[in-house]
């Protein structure tokens, strides 16, 4: 059955300023379904700075990203369910280091949030570190141990960077696209392209996309509804809270969890940092979390909603 007629008309409406009922009315589609493409705003603020977009390649960069993320329903909608449960730890972090609030939909763009996330280049966790950059921003790599993994310390990690990178440029969105490319890379661009701002630069397709796609899943994440993303409280996930046990050498990682009344596949869930099934901590004292047994399961009307723009009211 074909969706069309006012019902129609008012959804688009709804979502993407589409006006002109008459037309949707009228022009029957030969397909039961329509696609409309999102409004690409004029200008947008990213890291407290207004980002003109009205030349064309940034308006058509912009709106090529916000497109893409409209239309990956499953994808996009799975990163606001997931940031309901890791935008509260990354944002104190961000905020405690001097670091925007913005950034954490790089976080978004390089990981989907996904703690165990691994590129093809080997680059790992939330924030995506290649192993001699995680290092060189004090994270542990062990044959037990991998820090890229942990919410908490990585996040810490990138803001080092990030704050290194403020101090090179000056200016937040050249040290997003930075996150990317590298500061060696911008730099050297921004000479010899004789251009004031990374979003002036020809560089490889994959660091053009990115400081766009942060703007617009940023676009998306402060209206999902207005692109079409309709959750409830109880779809997003719902934040977990933590025992902290500090500890040395855990000679079976299965063996504490039992002791501490939860699974091993919990334990490696929320502690994927733990490389084997035991540690090795090398006279060094971490901290693993082990999750309240009553967050660990779903009852209506219990998920804390971190942002209210993220549901239905």
């Amino acid at each position: 059955m074909l969706f069309i007629g006012t019902a129609a008309g008012c959804i688009l409406s709804l979502f993407w300023g589409f006006t002109n009922d008459d037309v949707v009315q009228k022009e029957r589609p030969l397909v039961s379904s329509m696609s409309v493409t999102p409004t690409t705003p004029y200008q947008i603020s990213f890291c407290g700075q207004t980002i003109d977009l009205k030349r064309y390649e940034r308006h058509e960069a912009l709106d090529r990203e916000l497109t893409s993320f409209s239309y990956l329903h499953a994808t996009t909608m799975l990163l606001i369910k997931r940031a309901n449960r890791y935008f509260p730890i990354i944002e104190p972090i961000l905020e405690a280091n001097g670091i925007p609030d913005d950034f954490k939909y790089l976080a978004v763009i390089e990981s989907n949030l996904d703690q165990r996330a691994v590129s093809p280049a080997k680059a790992a966790g939330f924030w995506q570190f290649m192993p001699q950059t995680a290092k060189q921003y004090g994270l542990t790599i062990t044959t037990s141990v991998d820090e890229r993994f942990h919410v908490e310390k990585a996040t810490n990690a990138a803001c080092r960077y990030l704050k290194d990178a403020y101090k090179k440029y000056n200016d937040w969105v050249s040290v997003a696209a930075s996150y990317n490319a590298g500061m060696g890379r911008i730099s050297g661009e921004l000479e010899k392209q004789a251009a004031g701002s990374a979003l002036d630069l020809w560089l490889v397709e994959e660091t053009s996309r990115y400081v766009y796609r942060i703007l617009a899943i940023k676009q998306i994440f402060e209206n999902p509804y207005k692109y079409g993303f309709i959750l409830e409280s109880d779809d997003l996930y719902k934040p977990i809270r933590f025992q902290k046990v500090e500890t040395k050498d855990i000679p079976d990682l299965s063996e504490f969890a039992k002791q501490h009344g939860i699974t091993y596949a919990d334990l490696k869930r929320f502690n994927p940092w733990l490389k084997e099934r035991k540690l090795q901590s090398f006279g060094k004292i971490y901290t693993i979390d082990v999750p309240l047994k009553e967050d660990l399961y779903y009852e209506a009307g219990t998920v804390k909603v971190h942002n209210p723009a993220w549901v239905v009211k």
